[in-house]
């Protein structure tokens, strides 16, 4: 079934070459999440321990290409690094025994090798594992790699996973692969029915208004016209999902409506998934997060929770604000424990420990 059905995780490659190569300076896992709109990275030992972190900017490989969106994480591990104590300049070896990298960008199978091979060519690990960021969302918020996970932020995604390394997963192209939803898509569906309601082809809504108000512009059109010239920012429309969701909360039945869309679309991503990897009939954990879930809107989750409770009984939503590079780093360490490099007591515990609510690492 290609991207979209039920596939093994991707296998960590090992560039040693059979030779013995240098020690890697810390037993441990250096984990990634590279998100759209920030990187984290964080350097632990095998019992869980952080010893260095740092923060940077987006992760946009299908903007500036997989060697450069690669190339933006060095000083970032160096920062990591020198937070531990240790100079990547000075010595060799590799700097741990295993990378896991939670990318965005890493949609496809052929993505994920070559964002791999960019990475292993840097020498940090003695393997490298490379996976869709979405796995660290849903690693973050179960206590063992088992379950869904939807990412509701700038755009939607969804992913499954078991014990066993199968996955269920989407291409996640937007629009070309039947995706809608997510900040982008709820925007941009606000600006088409406050348009069509200013000019009649469409309902009523209050949305024309509030849109207008939030960005001080006379009437939706001259939103439409200020973003199209470009004084106002394409980016900035992404402010009209709270817009949205506080028309929706005073009664709107447009903006209700979008919102039941988003709800539905969530639903439908998670129920497949769960299909896919057999865990419909079996009680299996449904992690929400992404910035339109985790501002955890009464309306859109009490939907979701309904919906789910129909189609997927045994299912349990949780919204996680765990930072996803958690994620990534328990991906580590199950590798790690999986491949016989040791599994110790209470590494996951003291992990988790180290982010209370989302530890805040210093910018590199």
């Amino acid at each position: 079934m290609g991207v979209t059905g039920t596939q093994a995780v991707p296998v960590a490659v090992d560039r040693t070459g059979g030779a013995a190569p240098a020690r890697e300076r810390v037993a441990g896992v250096l984990a990634v999440d590279g998100g759209n709109s920030k990187t984290d990275v964080a350097l632990l030992s095998v019992d869980g321990e952080v010893l260095g972190a740092a923060r940077g900017g987006g992760f946009v490989p299908y903007l500036v290409g997989t060697e450069a969106a690669v190339a933006g994480l060095v000083p970032l591990v160096a920062a990591a690094a020198a937070e531990a104590g240790i100079d990547l300049a000075a010595g060799s070896g590799p700097l741990v025994s295993h990378v896991s990298a939670c990318l965005a960008g890493a949609d496809l199978p052929v993505e994920e090798r070559l964002l791999q091979a960019a990475i292993t060519g840097h020498g940090w690990g003695r393997t490298v594992a490379v996976t869709n960021d979405t796995f660290a969302l849903l690693r973050a918020g179960t206590a063992a790699p088992r379950g869904v996970a939807v990412v509701c932020g700038a755009g939607i995604n969804c992913v499954g996973l078991l014990p066993d390394g199968r996955t269920a997963r989407f291409p996640a192209l937007g629009a070309l692969t039947g995706d809608w939803g997510g900040g982008g898509g709820l925007s941009t569906e606000v600006m088409f029915v406050a348009s069509r309601a200013e000019d009649g082809r469409g309902p009523h809504t209050a949305l024309a208004s509030a849109t207008a108000e939030h960005f001080g512009l006379p009437s939706a059109d001259a939103v439409a016209l200020a973003v199209h010239f470009g004084s106002l920012a394409r980016e900035r429309l992404h402010e009209l999902v709270p817009v949205l969701f506080a028309t929706a909360a005073a009664g709107d039945p447009v903006a209700l409506t979008l919102i039941e869309r988003q709800a539905d679309e969530i639903v439908r991503m998670a129920v497949v998934a769960l299909r896919r990897l057999d865990l419909l009939d079996t009680p299996a954990d449904v992690v929400l997060g992404g910035g339109v879930l985790a501002a955890r809107q009464p309306l859109l989750l009490d939907r979701v929770a309904a919906l789910l409770a129909a189609q997927a009984p045994l299912a349990v939503p949780r919204v996680v604000d765990t930072p996803p590079v958690v994620g990534a780093a328990l991906l580590g360490l199950d590798h790690l424990a999986a491949t016989g490099h040791g599994s110790v007591p209470g590494a996951q515990e003291r992990l988790r420990a180290s982010y209370p609510r989302g530890r805040r690492p210093r910018t590199a």
